[in-house]
């Protein structure tokens, strides 16, 4: 039996897993849960699953915790950072999901890593933010880094059993979000409830406005580069509306190998749990013969300026990708607050990019500062706006 933690079990992807591990019960044990401020649903999961350790953000939420559970629950509750990392390398764990939203992913992420857990990878932040250093240590330990996202999933999915040689580009897909057809006129009305609504995916608050403004699809190309070990300039953009393909890999022959299914993420995760196995999820296969036509388009750099600031952030390197993840963060939480405008999000990562003094072969310490400068200085750009 597969002996897992999950970091984030109470977002998106941590409840999805958790889902399929109810499916397996025989093939998957839980031993830590690791969540942030939903003590509620984290309660549920504890009963449910009974994992030796439970993790919040803050004392006042572990004694929240303590009132709610029944007496007699035996389960080790921590909280913060400590906590974290003890749910990222506790010593019956086989592998660690890494489904922590934004930059807080990142040190729990490399603890993992330092203890020799194999990690199914969902928080793509921690990649951005430091994936040389990442996928160093993880080749220096030994062990597997296996992708979350739908389109890193794909990806692996392709070139399985293929020769990196072979490989001529990746052709990442997107949806292209809920704004892919409107004017861009109409931007500076979006509110929250608009971008929160898309169109194919079911997704978390902060991934749906980073899908909006196409951010998600930037840090998507970064993190391909350090997954894959491949170059920026091999990672290329695709939209496509429909949601079917969910990334492609061309050959040097001319071949291309796509990935296709239902958008649901059930089944990445499952993949990236039970590798190199398939579960029986029993999914539907897409209707190929009722369905829509899929198309395929370019990006609009004018009117998704986030893909650019990537593409700049991917191509400098050194601490400047942290630095755009962390002013992101910033960005789409004041949106998220109706303190900026939807068009005001790439305006205060541009300037917070512009002004910082980028270290070129970072350590994490300089990562982990360039985060914290970031995000005040972001600050005081929304602040002023």
């Amino acid at each position: 039996m597969k002996q897992l933690s999950i970091l984030g079990s109470t977002g998106s992807i941590g409840c999805n897993a958790l889902a399929i591990i109810e499916m397996f019960p025989e093939r998957f044990g839980i031993k830590a849960l690791a969540a942030g401020t939903n003590i509620k649903l984290l309660a549920g999961q504890i009963k449910r699953f009974s994992p030796e350790l439970a993790v919040v953000i803050d004392e006042n939420r572990a004694l929240e915790l303590k009132k709610i559970l029944p007496p007699k629950t035996r389960v080790e509750i921590m909280y913060g950072e400590d906590g974290y990392r003890a749910a990222a390398t506790h010593g019956s764990v086989d592998m660690v999901v890494s489904a922590m939203v934004g930059a807080a992913g990142l040190v729990p992420t490399l603890a993992a890593i330092e203890a020799g857990k194999n990690i199914a990878l969902a928080n793509k932040e921690s990649i951005v933010m430091a994936g040389e250093i990442i996928a160093k240590r993880a080749d220096e330990k030994g062990i597997n880094i296996l992708p979350i996202d739908s389109e890193h999933s794909a990806i692996f999915q392709c070139i399985v059993g293929q020769r990196k040689e072979d490989l001529d580009c990746i052709l990442l897909t997107g949806s292209g979000g809920p704004f892919l057809n409107r004017p861009a006129s109409e931007f500076a009305s979006i509110t929250p409830e608009d971008a929160l609504a898309h169109p194919t995916w079911q997704m978390g608050k902060k991934i749906s406005i980073d899908s909006a403004t196409l951010m998600n699809k930037g840090l998507e190309v970064i993190e391909a580069k350090s997954l894959f070990k491949v170059s920026l300039n091999m990672v290329k953009i695709v939209i496509h509306p429909q949601s079917v393909i969910h990334s492609m890999v061309s050959f040097r022959d001319g071949a291309i190998i796509a990935q296709l299914g239902i958008p649901d993420m059930k089944v990445p995760i499952a993949y990236a749990i039970s590798y190199p196995e398939r579960l029986s999820l029993r999914q539907p296969i897409p209707d190929f013969v009722n369905m829509e036509p899929l198309t395929f388009k370019k990006p609009d750099l004018d009117r998704f300026p986030c893909l650019v600031l990537a593409y700049t952030a991917g191509k400098a390197g050194g601490t400047l990708p942290a630095v755009l993840n962390a002013s992101n963060e910033m960005a789409v939480q004041a949106f998220l607050d109706r303190r900026i405008s939807f068009v005001k999000i790439p305006e205060v990562i541009s300037r917070t990019m512009e002004i910082h003094s980028v270290v070129a072969n970072p350590e994490l310490s300089d990562i982990i500062e360039a985060d914290k400068w970031a995000r005040e200085y972001a600050k005081k750009e929304i602040i002023g706006v």
